[in-house]
């Protein structure tokens, strides 16, 4: 089962995410076979960190929370917030084999949160953005429910040359809100 998983960086804690940087790759060494994509999310002009996001194929939802909080971040208190849901890799890739590469071009992380219509989509979401090049798209798949039967809303990882372009991956009006972070791949440098 595959699991979105994206930590939320609490105020002022950037010094103990800093100190912990080589717990948090060593613990996330741990699942490297499992990691679909991974990386830090920053505020606007990518100096600050404001998270960290992991998709990882787990066996099961209680293997998901375990891997979400014990994250050694987690337990030290960097993180004000988790948002964990079970998710689907309408790409069938890792972000290693995104034809784009680690570099070039700037990065998002792209969150629908709340379809306006919760009927709308049932449990499979909006698909893919309608376009014929998806060579942007680093991830991209709708968030689940629990049981992994209705759609809550949608999870894009994707290069652009801004963030108006990002934001251009998800149609805005089906969303209650979609939000923009900048975004990098992860893992160690």
């Amino acid at each position: 089962m595959e699991f979105f998983c994206y930590h939320r960086d609490r105020a002022g804690s950037a010094a103990l995410r800093a100190e912990l940087v080589e717990d948090h790759w060593a613990y996330m060494d741990g699942y490297a076979a499992e990691l679909i994509a991974r990386g830090p999310t920053f505020g606007v002009g990518g100096e600050v960190p404001t998270g960290s996001v992991h998709i990882a194929d787990l066996p099961g939802p209680a293997a998901a929370r375990a891997f979400a909080f014990d994250e050694p971040n987690y337990q030290a208190g960097v993180y004000r917030d988790v948002l964990l849901r079970r998710w689907r890799n309408l790409l069938g890739r890792t972000m290693w084999e995104f034809p784009g590469g680690r570099t070039g071009g700037d990065r998002y992380l792209v969150l629908g949160l709340g379809p306006v219509d919760a009927v709308d989509g049932a449990a499979t979401g909006p698909g893919l953005p309608p376009r014929t090049d998806h060579d942007d798209l680093i991830a991209f798949g709708p968030l689940l429910s629990d049981d992994g039967a209705t759609w809550v809303g949608t999870a894009a990882l994707v290069r652009a040359p801004d963030r108006e372009r990002a934001l251009g991956v998800l149609d805005p009006v089906r969303y209650a809100g979609v939000e923009v972070h900048e975004w990098e791949f992860g893992g160690r440098r």
